[in-house]
């Protein structure tokens, strides 16, 4: 058991990097010596869940992890079900379409269904942001008891995406009542400047936050009110449709 969750912390040091790590840095990343480290690295390469980066310098993560994302992916029923209903809610509202999974104090995007606006982060599965800034993050929360909520939200390292992003608590409880009120989230310029964006909550068969849809797009091309107008009954009905899976 030690071992397993010894290769997890290693395989977890690559989280948030922004390039290969070096034995040291791994090390220092999953709280372990050099020499565990260097054992642990060895085992992982060899079964291709590590890698050396092209310069020889540095370890990446290794191609057998997408093996366990497609895993994931094609057997999770949540997913399967999300599918063809995003796709859609795509082809409805023309705007970026994004299916995450409630992890607290973040959601992970396990959907990306994208427009001619990309970046690389918009792009990726498995990308993660926090709960406590995002539509969709807000759009879970507000499925919970005020004081579950609270107690994420405080929880939270709240450092700001952009001059827009609320991070005082109660202001954030505040956005969580509205959308729990409305029936969805609107978010506007939290994580992205520029960027609009709407949540709607996804229960599972016991009436808890599981999930979320977001829609984004830019306040270039929508005033709030339009883009409400627009998305907002296609987005609550997709949820509908997929919730109490």
């Amino acid at each position: 058991m030690q071992s397993v969750e010894k290769a997890m912390t290693v395989l977890s040091a690559f989280h948030h990097a922004d390039g290969p790590l070096t034995l040291t840095q791994v090390a220092e990343r999953a709280g372990i010596d050099r020499s565990a480290a260097q054992r642990m690295i060895h085992t992982l390469r060899v079964l291709g869940y590590i890698r050396r980066d092209s310069d020889g310098n540095g370890f990446l993560p290794g191609i057998r992890l997408l093996d366990h994302t497609l895993d994931y992916l094609r057997l999770d029923p949540l997913v399967r079900l999300a599918t063809p209903v995003l796709q859609e809610l795509r082809t409805a509202v023309r705007e970026r379409v994004d299916l995450s999974l409630f992890d607290n104090a973040r959601v992970i995007y396990a959907i990306r269904l994208q427009t001619k606006r990309q970046t690389l982060n918009a792009t990726l599965v498995g990308h993660s942001v926090p709960s406590f800034c995002t539509s969709g993050g807000w759009a879970m929360l507000s499925r919970l008891s005020p004081d579950r909520a609270r107690a994420i939200v405080e929880a939270s390292d709240r450092r700001p995406f952009t001059p827009h992003t609320i991070t005082d608590v109660d202001e954030i409880m505040a956005r969580i009542a509205q959308t729990r009120a409305d029936g969805y989230a609107l978010a506007i310029s939290q994580i992205l400047s520029g960027e609009i964006a709407a949540g709607f909550p996804i229960m599972d068969a016991n009436g808890d936050p599981v999930a979320a849809i977001h829609i984004a797009g830019s306040l270039a091309e929508w005033t709030p009110a339009d883009f409400v107008q627009r998305v907002v009954p296609p987005g609550q009905q997709a949820a509908r449709a997929i919730s109490r899976f």
